[in-house]
């Protein structure tokens, strides 16, 4: 059973209770990630992420670890371009300790300066790691490009130079200004009873004041096409290949659902088996949509042989003409449409999984799917959508394009154009 409701300080709430299952899980969710940043704050989401893990005026660092393993608990968090989660799985009867530790990391965090200084270097290592792989650059620098001059432009980490700068009064400012009431939710998942649940949310999130109402910065989103290239010393040749894509909670988002899983979404995609099977072009290639409040990208990567490039975009381009030529069959559309369905009702056996989908759907849309409406949804997604989506999709105009790693005889704008 789904429900969502609001603590007195305006605190939203997600539930599922689940009977049948012996853990919980428990999830805070910010709307805040890196397009609140500006330039000089670029990365400060991400490294308040970190450090709420290096000790509150309660916990050093290491006891909120040796708490949380002495009850067997997974406690992480991540942080994207829209929001960040901070999210723990126990047993249903240390659910009262997960709470109690991550609320006090949440308020409480301590924002050492020797702390700061070790996570500053912790970070550039991250950084330093993400550089090093010619993938994660590819996905990098198409989004840096399409989205040049906007918010979702800048790296989720930052960049050394912003990360170098920041001072412990910088952490409290940030945190006082972004992250408030209105745009945080707390979900949790799994075995409670829901009077409880609300009764001991309501006691421990009061230190949590409510706030005037949330106005996250307002930038610019616009997206751009565009074609770059990141030379790096490997064999090969990492290519990501961007289109606009839809927004969070756009009616077609069941409809790109299906469309993805037949183009490029497995290993039965017409991407995989023509690129890959058919042909022995690419060693790994997958096409995704990532979706924000306000727009989207839908992408293709491909890792190959830089001599194979220009085959390879060409049998890409052809698949996506297929797509437009209304090459998709009913018997295709409802093998997709079942893999849909299957992955979903599979996901409902965890209870983390569970929590991810209620705190996030309220997060960015206040609202929450049942199961069979989800079903009804992808059940409801017909070819003359799939056809019509596509055809706002793959145009030829929009396509943007980076490359990264062995650039021998690459030349991006030749590839995008494809000559």
């Amino acid at each position: 059973m789904f429900e969502i409701t609001t603590l007195s300080n305006n605190v939203r709430v997600a539930l599922e209770t689940i009977p049948f299952v012996r853990s919980v899980s428990f999830g805070l969710w910010v709307l805040n990630g890196s397009r609140n940043e500006m330039a000089q704050t670029n990365g400060m989401s991400h490294f308040i992420e970190h450090m709420l893990f290096k000790g509150t005026e309660n916990r050093t660092a290491k006891a909120i670890a040796d708490e949380m393993d002495a009850i067997g608990g997974q406690l992480n968090a991540y942080t994207t371009k829209e929001y960040t989660c901070y999210h723990a799985r126990v047993l249903d009867t240390h659910l009262e300790k997960a709470v109690d530790v991550l609320s006090d990391m949440f308020f409480r965090s301590s924002f050492a300066e020797a702390e700061i200084e070790r996570e500053r270097n912790v970070i550039f290592e991250e950084i330093a790691m993400y550089e090093d792989n010619p993938e994660d650059l590819a996905h990098d620098r198409l989004q840096s490009a399409v989205w040049a001059g906007g918010a979702l432009g800048r790296p989720v980490l930052g960049t050394e130079e912003s990360i170098a700068s920041f001072k412990h009064e910088d952490f409290a400012r940030f945190m006082a200004g972004n992250y408030r009431p209105e745009n945080t939710v707390i979900a949790v998942a799994g075995n409670f009873e829901r009077d409880e649940m609300l009764a001991l949310l309501e006691q421990v999130f009061t230190v949590f004041p409510a706030a005037p109402a949330y106005m996250p910065p307002s930038l610019p989103i616009a997206y751009r096409q565009s074609a770059v290239a990141t030379p790096k010393d490997v064999e090969q040749l990492h290519m990501c290949i961007g289109f606009p894509g839809i927004t969070v909670g756009s009616e077609d988002a069941y409809v790109l659902a299906a469309m993805n899983t037949y183009f490029g979404g497995g290993m039965s995609s017409r991407l995989f088996q023509t690129l890959r099977e058919e042909r022995g072009m690419v060693y790994s290639i997958y096409s995704y949509n990532e979706t924000y409040l306000d727009a989207g990208l839908f992408q293709v990567y491909a890792a190959l042989n830089p001599a194979q490039a220009k085959g390879a975009m060409q049998l890409i381009r052809a698949e996506a003409e297929g797509l437009l030529g209304g090459g998709m069959s009913a018997a295709a559309l409802e093998k997709a449409k079942e893999q849909l369905k299957s992955n979903y009702l599979l996901s409902l056996e965890s209870s983390s999984s569970r929590m991810s989908s209620i705190g996030r759907s309220t997060l960015l849309m206040n609202r929450i799917l049942s199961p069979d409406e989800l079903i009804q949804r992808i059940d409801a997604v017909s070819l003359e959508r799939v056809y019509a989506l596509a055809g706002k999709i793959f145009k030829p105009e929009q396509m943007s394009l980076s490359v990264a790693g062995n650039l021998k005889g690459i030349d991006v704008k030749e590839l995008v154009a494809g000559v």
